[in-house]
């Protein structure tokens, strides 16, 4: 497939073991660790199994495999020792590395292993936030870095919103859920990125919280047919773009006028974007949260 990016800069291997570029250089003269190609300006190129084999190598070395004793295996050895690490920490750090080769190759098969893998031994809120939070955070800095493109962090990004979505149809299906309030999830306009709110969904509806989303870039107006129907709304929102610091005075202004017009009613607000904001004086119905732990154990 042409998207699939074939080729590695030290710079890429460096971005994505964690490993530094000087080190690899000195592994590769020392050990001859890989064997990288070398374009017409003696540029190091590296393909995909070099990719993996220094993930592997990168595993070993921070569980106390020196590289001495890494560079004598061969390949097979390599991998064999690498799976029978099956320490919890070392577990987590292996998966984080599959899932991101998985998403450098576009490959559905090998996050679906090790999603159902992890899955034998934990249960997905631990999956969460041990292993896709800090895959997360790894991703946005190869893409801040160029080490990967839009595409690679949508593919992965949409891979995990699926696991969300399927773990929040089982708490709807087989949950009695409380009736006394209606938690409404919602993303303002322009806001897009929606994999916090998906996932506090889920912790609500782990809570036994009745909830339901209402999707991202979502103008305040249409919040009115919901209040048409239901009157026990507690509204939600993850803010990580937009409204920038300098409008959420806005949002909150509209927000009252709109939807508090007739009857107060609560607005819970998470996300970068509110964090600032926190401590500041707002009016006693808008609520500000650190994190989504900190919300779920203030129900």
């Amino acid at each position: 497939m042409e998207h699939i990016k074939q080729n590695f800069s030290i710079k890429d291997l460096e971005h994505l073991s964690g490993i530094k570029a000087h080190t690899i250089r000195i592994w590769e003269k020392r050990y001859d660790i890989l064997n990288p190609e070398r374009t017409k300006t003696n540029i190091r190129t590296y393909n995909g199994e070099n990719l993996q084999k220094l993930l592997n190598i990168a595993f070993l070395n921070e569980h106390g495999y020196k590289i001495s004793r890494i560079s004598k295996m061969k390949d097979e050895e390599i991998n064999s020792l690498v799976k029978r690490i099956t320490a919890s920490s070392s577990e987590e750090n292996r998966s984080k590395n599959a899932f991101k080769l998985a998403m450098m190759n576009f490959d559905d098969r090998l996050f679906q292993r090790t999603y159902h893998k992890l899955r034998e031994t934990r249960d997905f809120r631990h999956i969460f936030y041990d292993v896709f939070i800090p895959l997360l955070d790894e991703i946005g800095m190869l893409w801040q870095t160029d080490t990967i493109k839009p595409i690679h962090e949508h593919y992965i990004v949409e891979l995990i919103k699926q696991k969300i979505y399927l773990n929040i149809a089982e708490f709807k299906f087989e949950n009695v859920l409380e009736e006394d309030k209606l938690y409404v999830l919602f993303l303002p306009d322009n806001e897009i990125h929606d994999i916090g709110i998906l996932y506090l969904n889920y912790e609500l509806l782990a809570a036994g919280k009745n909830a339901i989303y209402l999707g991202s870039s979502l103008p305040l107006d249409n919040i009115k047919y919901l209040m048409e129907i239901h009157n026990n709304l507690i509204f939600v929102s993850y803010l990580t773009v937009t409204p920038a610091n300098t409008d959420l005075n806005d949002f909150i202004t509209e927000f009252q006028a709109k939807i508090c017009d007739k009857k107060k009613r609560e607005l819970h607000l998470l996300g970068n974007r509110v964090k600032t904001f926190q401590g500041k004086e707002i009016p006693d119905n808008i609520k500000v949260h650190s994190s989504i732990s900190d919300f779920i154990n203030n129900l």
